[in-house]
C-alpha cells in the first residue's frame, strides 16, 4: 500500500462525503503486524453545524454483527462442543418443527441456506417469544441448502439459539471472548454504548416504516428488528470504532495467516472452517461470512482468499490474508445518504484503490 494508493482511496471517500452518499467516515487498514492506515473525514451529519468525524467515533456496525459477534459466539460453543454445526435448528428451538424444515441445520442458518426469507412480511413482533413464533411459523421460501438467501431471520434465530445453548445472552457471550483481544478498552465492540460514547456516536435516520421515524439515532440501533429486541440481536445491533473493529480484524487475520497464539474462537482451525466457502449451489458465503467475487462489495483485485461482510448503515470488513491486510471502512449512509447501489461503488472503488499496487 503507496502513499498514491492511500491518497486515491481518500479522495474515494471525499468525493462521497461532497455527493452526500454519507456524511462520515471511519477507516482502519492493516496488516498482521499493525495498523497502517487510520483516518476520521466528514462531520457525523450533513447539516452544516455538525461536529467533525473523529477516530474514536462509534459507528452502528449493522450487519456486521453477524459476523463478529454472532458467528464469533457460534464457533466459541462449537469449540467448548457445546454446539455442533450438524445440529438439526430442531434440536435447539422447540417450535422450528414441520417436515419441510427438519433438514435445516445450525451451519444452514449460519449459511443463509436455512429456507428462511430475508425479513418478515408485517412488522417486527415485541420481544424474542414472538419473534421465535413468527420465525418458526413462516412458511419457507425454498427447501434447505438447494440455496443461498440472505436471511437477517435466520440470524435472529442463530441469536436466540446460541443464547441458550450457551446459558447466557449473545451480548454477555461476545463480551467474554472481546476481553481476550488485545484492543484499548475505548475500542470495545459493544450492543450497549455508554451513555456518554452515544453522544458522539454517528447518528442515523429510521427507515419510513419504522415506528422511531422522525428523530436522530444517536448510539442507537437502526435496525428495527434489533430494536424491538432491546439492541441486541443476531443479526444487527453492535457498535463500535474503526480501530475497534481493525483490532478484531487484526486477530482474524493472523489466525487465517496461521498464527497459533490467536486464541478461540479466533484460532487458526475456527477461523479456516468459518471462511470456507459454502456447498450451497451458487453460494459464496461461508459461516457468516461472505467469499471474493469480481462482483463482492470489495471490488476486483483482492486475492481468492479474502473475505468480509457489509452492514446497512454504510459499514463493511474485509481481510485479504494472501495480501496480509484488513480493510474497515465505517460510515453513517443511513444518516439521509445516497442509495444502496452508490454505497457499493464506493466500497469497490475505495479497495480496488488500496489494492493496486500489493
Amino acid at each position: 500500500m503507496t502513499n498514491d494508493s492511500v491518497a486515491t482511496a481518500r479522495k474515494v471517500l471525499t468525493d462521497a462525503i461532497a455527493a452526500l452518499i454519507f456524511p462520515a467516515a471511519s477507516v482502519e487498514v492493516g496488516a498482521s503486524a499493525g495498523t497502517l492506515w487510520r483516518e476520521a473525514l466528514g462531520t457525523l451529519t450533513f447539516e452544516d453545524s455538525s461536529r467533525p468525524a473523529l477516530e474514536d467515533t462509534p459507528f452502528d456496525l449493522a450487519s456486521l454483527t453477524k459476523v463478529i459477534a454472532t458467528t464469533s459466539v457460534a464457533l466459541q460453543l462449537v469449540h467448548e462442543e457445546r454446539l455442533r454445526l450438524t445440529d438439526p435448528v430442531a434440536a435447539h428451538v422447540s417450535e422450528w418443527r414441520g417436515r419441510d424444515r427438519e433438514a435445516a441445520t445450525v451451519q444452514d442458518l449460519l449459511e443463509h441456506a436455512s429456507g428462511l426469507a430475508a425479513r418478515l412480511v408485517d412488522p417486527p413482533p415485541a420481544g424474542r417469544r414472538e419473534f421465535e413464533h413468527d420465525i418458526c411459523a413462516m412458511p419457507l421460501e425454498y427447501a434447505p441448502r438447494s440455496k443461498s438467501v440472505y436471511s437477517d431471520l435466520g440470524f435472529i434465530l442463530l441469536g436466540f439459539l446460541v443464547a441458550d445453548c450457551g446459558a447466557a445472552s449473545l451480548s454477555e457471550q461476545f463480551d467474554r471472548i472481546m476481553v481476550r483481544l488485545p484492543a484499548p478498552s475505548g475500542d470495545r465492540l459493544t450492543f450497549e454504548l455508554p451513555i456518554a460514547a452515544r453522544r458522539l456516536a454517528a447518528p442515523t435516520r429510521p427507515m419510513n416504516d419504522d415506528t422511531r421515524r422522525g428523530r436522530s439515532l444517536a448510539g442507537e440501533v437502526h435496525d428495527n428488528y434489533a430494536a424491538a429486541l432491546g439492541g441486541a440481536a443476531g443479526h444487527a445491533g453492535l457498535f463500535g470504532t474503526a480501530s475497534g473493529v481493525g483490532a478484531f480484524a487484526r486477530a482474524v487475520l493472523r489466525a487465517a495467516r496461521g498464527d497459533a497464539t490467536v486464541p478461540p474462537p479466533l484460532s487458526p482451525a475456527l477461523v479456516a472452517q468459518a471462511v470456507t466457502t459454502s456447498s450451497v449451489p451458487g453460494s459464496s458465503r461461508a459461516l457468516g461470512w461472505d467469499t471474493m467475487l469480481p462482483t463482492s462489495s470489495c471490488g476486483t483485485r483482492m486475492s481468492a482468499s479474502a473475505f468480509g461482510h457489509v452492514g446497512f448503515t454504510g459499514t463493511s470488513l474485509w481481510i485479504d490474508p494472501a495480501r496480509d491486510r484488513y480493510f474497515v471502512l465505517l460510515t453513517n449512509r443511513a444518516c439521509g445518504g445516497g442509495t444502496l447501489d452508490q454505497m457499493r461503488t464506493v466500497r469497490s472503488a475505495f479497495h480496488d484503490a488500496l489494492t493496486t499496487s500489493d
